[in-house]
């Protein structure tokens, strides 16, 4: 059990039958009345934001989660695979816990967040960004980079991103997998 007081970026909380992650808060003290913390709070499971207030003192029951590092290994009927990188056991997750799950290639690393009392996955994140090869994509035009025009461009997951024009096939670019948009192009 915890107060206001204890809250912080990051911090998981048990809140209205659901797990959610402090990511942002202000404490606020009014002139007149009490004091009272402003949260916006990320549920684990669904990835909705809420905000909510709490007044000063109020009790909150934290939650503890653990992040372990696995590795991607194979999709299949069952869902996606991955081994932990510490104990080497495999495990399957479906896709609806996975944010990104179109930019997983075959031996990257992630991490899964687990809810430490239950020992029960609740979701796998990627890195914030991936270099991933564009297999089709129209041929780019010299010079064409004077625009913000974007094209429709393939790439090895086979995920569909837009691109600026002058990116051509077989290039390898940086690919954002929270809002799966090109970055920059990769040397």
């Amino acid at each position: 059990m915890a107060n206001t007081a204890d809250i912080k970026n990051g911090l998981c909380i048990e809140f209205n039958h659901g797990l959610y992650m402090v990511t942002e808060f202000q404490h606020v003290k009014p002139g007149k009345g009490p004091a009272f913390v402003r949260t916006k709070l990320k549920n684990i499971e669904t990835g909705k934001v809420i905000d909510n207030t709490f007044s000063s003192g109020h009790k909150i029951t934290t939650a503890r989660i653990e992040r372990r590092a696995h590795q991607y290994l194979y999709k299949d009927d069952l869902g996606y695979h991955f081994m932990d990188n510490s104990s080497y056991e495999q495990m399957s997750l479906e896709e609806g816990l996975i944010v990104g799950a179109q930019f997983l290639k075959d031996g990257q690393n992630v991490e899964v967040v687990y809810h430490a009392e239950l020992e029960k996955p609740l979701t796998c994140e990627l890195p914030a960004f991936v270099v991933l090869q564009i297999t089709y994509t129209e041929p780019g035009i010299k010079g064409d980079t004077a625009t913000n025009s974007t094209k429709s461009a393939t790439l090895e997951t086979g995920a569909e991103i837009q691109v600026p024009l002058f990116i051509n096939q077989d290039e390898k670019i940086k690919v954002d997998t929270r809002t799966g948009s090109y970055s920059e192009r990769v040397k």
